[in-house]
């Protein structure tokens, strides 16, 4: 066994543990102030007010690095407009201190209980991110044109209050245009009578976003950090990377600098940042129209989530940073979307398997990778990704937006990935060498001892601190590889590591690993280590230092101390001139070293399943100057320490032991947890141990099928004598949608008349020769979309939809037709939303929805004179509260009767009911289920619920299985679409704040049967998904329109 201690000289280096020297000071500061002040007056900005919140933050931050900015902002021929927020080639700085932003993407209309925004803040800033990237829906501000609304669910300021009050910055990105997955990529349905190209310069296109821009960009203007709000950076456009050959110029700068002016004149003075669908370089700075800070996103795994274990060969990035070398070398590098999950469509596989497709293992292998570029903006796409309630989504996928993200769409925090994310960046917070560190080149050779692996380098060259990005030649290999590292040291020299010559490394197929080398830990060196760093901080009376390893693996470092005592578990350890080396395994079994003299490390060494059960908690918004270092239980929400107290919140979900291991004050006096004193013992090494009793409660969950049901048909439509004159005429012989010409001799296109949301209605008279023997219907509805035709009361078919099915055509047999006689066809179509518009020049997002065209044999098509109908006042839409798209054309909705109070409504014709899964509907059509039930949950937990049909669905055609379609509505809010026959989404998940937890509450069930004869719902339960006592706080019911009776009902 040969040993290298060698007495080599090493000099330590204080790490500073407070502001930093990149704040300016003195006259460069007044005169960036003096410069300009009249634009800096328009703006409302405080100058006064910033300098103080430099000072404030310079005197919280700890574990960062400053230096002074190369490069002020310089946006659209202007001078700087602010010095709060800049950068240099490596980072961001806010007030004046180097940041690597890593944020999380969320979206707040996807989630509409303003109460529970702090709930998914805190569980972000305990993963250690410090920002969060967000999205604004257009659509959802400005459902008619010229009529902007941001209030109630839709208001923006709640959002930011509770990232400020959790320590989250933000990155605003208000489109116009964002994609997201959502019904039109954010433009609202009107947007497709536009004759002039979306996305371009064409002058109807900006006009129509001006309104929107000008009252979204005052909000957030308002919210800078400038104004003491959270946003350091926005957005403008989205993805703006592609385009068909005949959209020239693209991209287009005087199209771009539009979108980015609009910003700048309603008072946004933050740098703007891009994210280029992939590294093309486009408006980056030095190109026209440029944004002050250029990314790109990134997918590189695809949505194959039918194939989760398959990660295919090349779709590892290997090039990105010498491509953002080229594009943008005077930026840090951002990536605004890196895959976090994946989308899935109608028909799609679920989200139990995209989870393993895009879990811990991919962040494990990618997320390492972009670290070995020297990612410092880093978005993961999506951490918590909600519901697309109320028709929000795009027609590609279903009610559920989970994305199979680190944050479940319920608010759960038990996937895998979420720990491993924790893991992850914590380690950035206490390592800012990695800030500035020089990046290498990948080498299968220089690094390691087998060319199975390639390893890139990265070296602070004022630390010294050096990164070695581990990862498999063959990125999605499966092996197990042996190997030992070949590293520089300054102790040492160049080493190979294990130093023990009976041991070596190992790197399990789909992992990745960060070793460094002479590593500050407060002052001390870490001369290597070849576990990773999940965290450390030194505080008065000792060091904490926690480093983890895979199971089974077998790993080493050395310590730049001598002296130590094993005070758990089993090592092999040797120290030697000043030095302490510790060879252990990661086998469970939790080791715990103390290293030194006077001057004591506690080296906490874990496996990383053992590693996923500590945290790091902040006990300052942006300041790890103070942090707590802890080992629990399900989640540590926040930690303040008040003089002999220390005072945590979270949430469990079991009774659990937890371990203070850092940053309890000294002589701790009392221990509260979510504030409930709990007893508690100091160790004989100085931690903090206690029991935190979980208080299961016991619950009472009503059974819906024994509740008492009403019912009412919604479809009057096909019932003899029924009223259509409010409905709107079909009267327009040219369209206003620019992408597709008429076929039919008037606009059949719901968005001509200003419905663009939910069920269609359409009713088509003519009279009869008695020839008409079929009547073939071309529908367009989106993806999954279904339809069905009646002549008067009778049922012709349906067509009853697949996952990949946008449109269709049908072919309906007519009864024997009496000559002379008048006859309506009544045609339902289900509108799952409008087409994004991703590629510039292909319109998509106009795509029609509703009857493209349409055939009554032997008779010309001016025979059929139409009508149609959808939400009720279309874009003068009624019910505010829930916006524009929550409501489409059933009779139940236009009537309000999906609304509580209405089964108390007079002159509505309910009946008595068993249920929609009992009695069911007696034959095709559309029937509405509504009851009222009693929730009487515990306060201080969060118990998700869910409702959930119990059939199993089929994909493709579905044509062995009952086709018909639900949409649940709950407290007025349409939380679910189910479709029998395409699937996947089986369990609707609804938030405490749509359900009251202490009230009463009205479930509505439309019921739309399509096929012939009979048919029931398979099972309808309300479920619980989890008992957690929380530090959740108060979530109070979201007030929305009540029944009231409306006006002009029909």
């Amino acid at each position: 066994m040969e040993m290298r201690f060698g007495g080599i000289a090493y000099e330590t280096k204080d790490r500073k543990e407070g502001g930093g020297s990149g704040v300016i000071q003195g006259p460069l500061r007044q005169s960036r102030r003096r410069h300009g002040c009249v634009k800096w007056m328009r703006y409302i900005f405080n100058a006064v007010s910033a300098v103080a919140l430099a000072c404030l933050a310079i005197e919280g931050t700890a574990r960062a690095v400053g230096y002074s900015p190369k490069q002020w902002i310089q946006p659209y021929r202007r001078e700087a407009l602010q010095d709060i927020v800049t950068w240099d080639e490596h980072t961001v700085f806010v007030n004046g201190e180097r940041v690597f932003l890593y944020s999380g993407e969320v979206h707040p209309y996807r989630l509409p209980v303003p109460d529970l925004y702090l709930d998914v803040f805190e569980k972000i800033k305990a993963l250690g991110y410090n920002c969060v990237s967000f999205y604004i829906d257009w659509a959802l501000l400005e459902g008619k044109p010229g009529v902007y609304r941001e209030d109630g669910v839709f208001a923006l300021k709640p959002f930011f209050d509770a990232a400020q009050k959790a320590g989250i910055y933000l990155i605003a990105r208000p489109g116009p245009y964002i994609n997201a997955e959502v019904s039109g990529g954010g433009f609202p349905g009107w947007v497709q009578r536009i004759n002039g190209t979306l996305r371009t310069r064409a002058e109807d296109f900006l006009k129509a976003t001006d309104l929107y821009a000008a009252s979204v960009g005052k909000t957030i203007a308002a919210a800078q950090i400038t104004n003491g709000g959270p946003i350091i950076l926005v957005q403008p456009e989205n993805e703006y990377t592609q385009a068909l050959s005949s959209i020239k110029p693209f991209p287009d700068p005087a199209y771009m600098t539009y979108v980015e002016d609009q910003l700048r004149d309603a008072g946004i003075i933050v740098p703007l940042i891009s994210n280029d669908a992939s590294p093309k370089g486009n408006n980056a700075p030095g190109q026209a129209a440029a944004v002050d800070i250029y990314g790109h996103d990134g997918y590189p795994v695809g949505f194959d989530c039918a194939n989760p274990t398959v990660w295919p060969d090349g779709k590892l990035p290997t090039n990105w940073k010498n491509l953002h070398l080229q594009q943008s070398p005077n930026t840090p590098y951002s990536i605004l979307e890196f895959q976090g999950g994946s989308f899935d469509p109608w028909g799609g596989p679920g989200w139990d398997k995209c989870s393993v497709l895009v879990g811990a293992e991919f962040e494990r292998v990618f997320y390492k990778q972009l670290y070995s570029f020297g990612v410092t903006v880093f978005n993961i796409y999506m951490t918590f990704g909600g519901t697309n309630w109320g028709n929000l989504g795009h027609p590609g996928g279903y009610t559920s937006y989970d994305y199979s993200a680190a944050i479940r769409e319920d608010r759960r925090v038990d996937r895998e990935k979420y720990s491993e994310q924790k893991l992850q960046a914590n380690f950035f917070k206490v390592s800012p060498a990695y800030l500035t560190a020089a990046r290498g080149s990948a080498s299968t050779t220089a690094w390691t001892t087998t060319a199975d692996l390639s390893v890139t380098p990265a070296v602070d060259q004022k630390t010294g601190t050096k990164f070695y990005f581990l990862r498999h030649s063959k990125y999605n290999s499966l092996a197990s590889t042996s190997y030992k590292l070949k590293i520089s040291t300054s102790a040492f020299g160049n080493i190979t590591i294990p130093q023990l010559n009976d041991t070596s490394l190992a790197l399990n197929g789909r992992d990745a690993k960060v070793h460094v080398s002479d590593y500050n830990v407060g002052g001390a060196t870490l001369i290597y280590s070849t576990a990773e760093v999940f965290t450390w901080h030194k505080y008065a009376d000792r060091t904490v230092l926690v480093l983890y390893g895979g199971p089974g693996e077998t790993h080493e470092l050395v310590l730049g101390v001598t002296g130590y005592e094993t005070l758990e578990g089993t090592a092999r350890i040797l120290a030697t001139r000043g030095y302490t080396l510790i060879n252990w395994k990661a086998d469970g079994e939790r080791k715990v070293v103390k290293v030194g003299i006077n001057d004591f490390i506690y080296v906490y060494l874990l496996d990383r399943n053992q590693a996923y059960n500590y945290w790091s908690i902040d006990t300052a918004p942006h300041s790890s100057a103070n942090s707590v270092i802890l080992k629990a239980g399900y989640l540590v929400r926040t930690a303040s320490v008040s003089g002999k107290t220390l005072s945590l919140t979270g949430d469990m979900n079991a009774t659990t032991s937890i371990e203070i291991i850092g940053g309890a004050p000294a002589n701790l006096s009392k221990l509260t947890f979510n504030g409930e004193d709990f007893s508690f013992k100091v160790t004989k090494s100085g931690t903090i141990m206690a029991k935190i009793d979980y208080p299961k409660p016991r619950l009472n969950i009503p059974q819906l099928n024994t509740l008492k049901w009403k019912y009412i048909d919604s479809l009057p439509e096909i019932q003899p004598g029924y009223d259509d004159s409010k409905w709107t005429p079909a009267s327009l012989k040219k369209t206003y949608n620019s992408l597709r010409p008429l076929t039919t001799p008037t606009s059949l296109y719901s968005s001509d008349y200003g419905y663009h949301t939910g069920t269609l209605l359409y009713r088509g008279t003519f009279t009869a020769t008695g020839s008409e023997s079929t009547i073939s219907l071309s529908t367009q509805g989106g993806s999954a979309f279904g339809m069905s035709a009646f002549l008067d009361s009778k049922f012709l078919g349906s067509f009853r939809g697949y996952d990949a099915a946008t449109n269709g055509n049908s072919l309906f047999t007519l009864p024997n037709l009496t000559a002379g006689k008048k006859y309506v066809i009544t045609v339902v179509i289900d509108n799952m939303g409008l087409d994004e518009n991703w590629t510039i020049g292909t319109e998509t997002m106009k795509n029609p929805r509703g009857i493209l065209n349409y055939t009554l044999s032997g008779r010309n098509q001016s025979a059929i004179t139409w009508k149609l109908t959808g939400n009720l006042g279309g874009e003068d839409y009624v019910d505010i509260s829930r916006g524009p798209l929550n409501e489409g054309g059933l009779f139940i909705e236009r009537a309000g009767l999906h609304l509580p109070g209405a089964l108390g409504a007079k002159g509505v014709e309910w009946k008595d009911s068993t249920g929609p899964v009992k009695e069911g509907l007696k034959g095709p059509g559309i029937g509405f289920f509504a009851t009222e039930f009693q929730l009487g949950l515990p306060s201080g937990y969060d118990i998700p619920l869910s409702f959930s049909f119990a059939n199993s669905t089929s994909t493709g055609s579905g044509t062995a299985t009952p086709a018909y379609r639900v949409q649940l509505y709950v407290n007025g809010w349409q939380y679910g679409k189910y479709v029998s026959n395409v699937g996947p989404q089986t369990k609707f998940p609804v938030p405490e704040g749509i359900l009251d937890y202490h009230g009463s509450n009205y479930l509505g069930v439309a019921v739309w049967g399509l096929d012939g004869g009979e048919m029931k719902v398979e099972g309808l339960e309300l479920g619980v998904d989890g008992v957690i006592w929380s530090g959740v706080g108060k979530v109070g019911v979201v007030e929305g329109e009540k029944y009231g009776g409306r006006k002009a009902v029909y």
